[in-house]
């Protein structure tokens, strides 16, 4: 769901608003700790978007939280069929954001990647649960 309003907000927001929240944000720290990292980060990433690049990264978003909140709704409900799609859609961003990264060298292609591997993670022990409960019943 913040994947699929943030992609949203994302692509709503004309870059020079998105270069202002950033500034605004950043200025106070950048004041008090020059070379603060994360904020200068902030400001270079937002500074050197693209259009195109801003494009893609709302898309995605919205299409990865859109499939995401299906299948968490599948897996609230307990249904068997949800756990192995949801792992499988997984692996598919990973293996894309993977790829990604290995060609825009994007930190933040590898932030969606840790938190997608750490849901497939809690996935298959919820599947594995459910397996075992589904077995002894």
């Amino acid at each position: 769901m913040v994947e699929t309003v943030g992609g949203l907000l994302l692509l709503l927001i004309p870059h020079t608003r998105l270069n202002a929240l950033v500034f605004f944000l950043t200025v106070p720290e950048l004041a008090e700790d020059p070379t603060d990292r994360i904020a200068t980060l902030l400001q270079r990433m937002i500074h050197e978007l693209s259009a195109d690049t801003k494009l893609f990264a709302s898309g995605y978003l919205i299409v990865h939280g859109i499939i995401k909140v299906f299948l968490v709704a599948g897996l609230l409900g307990r249904r068997l069929w949800s756990y192995s799609v949801s792992l499988w859609f997984l692996a598919a961003f990973i293996t894309y954001q993977m790829y990604r990264f290995l060609s825009t060298r994007s930190l933040w292609m590898i932030a969606l990647t840790i938190v997608d591997l750490i849901v497939a993670f809690l996935i298959w022990r919820e599947y594995q649960d459910v397996c075992k409960q589904i077995s002894s019943v």
